[in-house]
């Protein structure tokens, strides 16, 4: 198997499993956010620190704390990471799955807009044009929603603020992933075991509650190291493409499984949305061509 058949086989693990994810905390639904997220920082950390010690990268994880700049900003960002799930899944259990989708699918164009504001990254024609026509799309959906959707904006500012800060920091995965559990370990922790004490606790009550909310650092685990494997053999243009399945899986779960409603506001809403991603698709393909030419020629 090439490198590309490897990467692309990774990539859709990786975006595949996030869209199906979704269905996975539905299951959680008699435990409250607040429980799910932390026992998922929890497991995440035990299952990034397995992994470090299994590679041998223990000490230079923990030398990372050192360095104020790199701790000062995977601090911020666990806040963010820690944000995003707790909105995710409280959406996905009290009936907002397709909601969530907008979210993810609005991404792409905050991304483009908070390289532009804080990097000083300069936006091409057709990128205009998708943020623009995605701006657009909110509105409409905020006209049907009778207020702006709270959801779905949270979920894309706080992935876009976490993205932002990992670009900067450019830390391996693994290692970010660890530090930033190490940073709410104690308060996670310490929730816990407060709910343990006044019996409002879900983990040890019952073996399939306790298996899924271990099960949930799985989750959120597998599909980085796939999405990692995805990044070193995947050009960027197939990777943002491929981001798209997952709000893609998620809509299609709201709407089919969970039934959720869908009114003319909202159809109307997302199939803006949907154009301003084909315009920003069709801008990352022509760039991508241009930078391929250049380099060929």
């Amino acid at each position: 198997m090439n490198k590309s058949t490897t990467g692309l086989l990774f990539g859709l693990s990786a975006f595949g499993l996030w869209g199906f994810v979704a269905l996975y905390w539905s299951h959680l639904e008699q435990a409250d956010a607040y429980e799910i997220v932390a026992n998922r920082s929890i497991w995440t950390l035990v299952f990034c620190l397995a992994i470090l010690a299994f590679t041998k990268q223990l000490k230079p994880t923990l030398a990372l704390f050192r360095d104020r700049r790199v701790a000062v900003g995977l601090f911020i960002a666990s806040l963010c990471i820690t944000t995003n799930w707790l909105v995710f899944i409280w959406a996905v259990n009290h009936g907002h799955v397709v909601e969530t989708s907008l979210g993810y699918y609005i991404i792409p164009v905050f991304m483009i807009a908070t390289g532009t504001i804080f990097l000083k990254e300069k936006m091409r024609p057709l990128q205009w044009a998708a943020t623009a026509i995605a701006t657009v799309g909110v509105l409409v959906l905020t006209i049907g929603y009778h207020h702006p959707p709270y959801v779905a904006l949270a979920l894309a500012v706080s992935w876009g603020a976490y993205t932002l800060i990992k670009k900067e920091l450019k830390i391996p995965a693994v290692q970010s992933l660890a530090v930033e559990g190490l940073f709410l370990f104690v308060p996670f922790l310490g929730f816990i075991t407060y709910l343990a004490a006044h019996g409002r606790n879900h983990f040890g009550h019952g073996a399939s509650t306790t298996l899924l909310l271990i099960g949930g650092g799985l989750v959120t685990g597998i599909p980085l190291l796939f999405f990692i494997g995805a990044t070193n053999r995947l050009p960027l243009t197939s990777l943002g493409l491929m981001q798209y399945i997952t709000p893609s899986i998620s809509f299609m779960i709201g709407v089919f499984v969970r039934h959720e409603e869908m009114s003319t506001y909202r159809w109307v809403g997302f199939i803006i949305v949907w154009v301003a991603l084909f315009v920003l698709s069709t801008d990352l393909i022509r760039s991508s061509r241009a930078v391929s030419n250049s380099v060929t020629e």
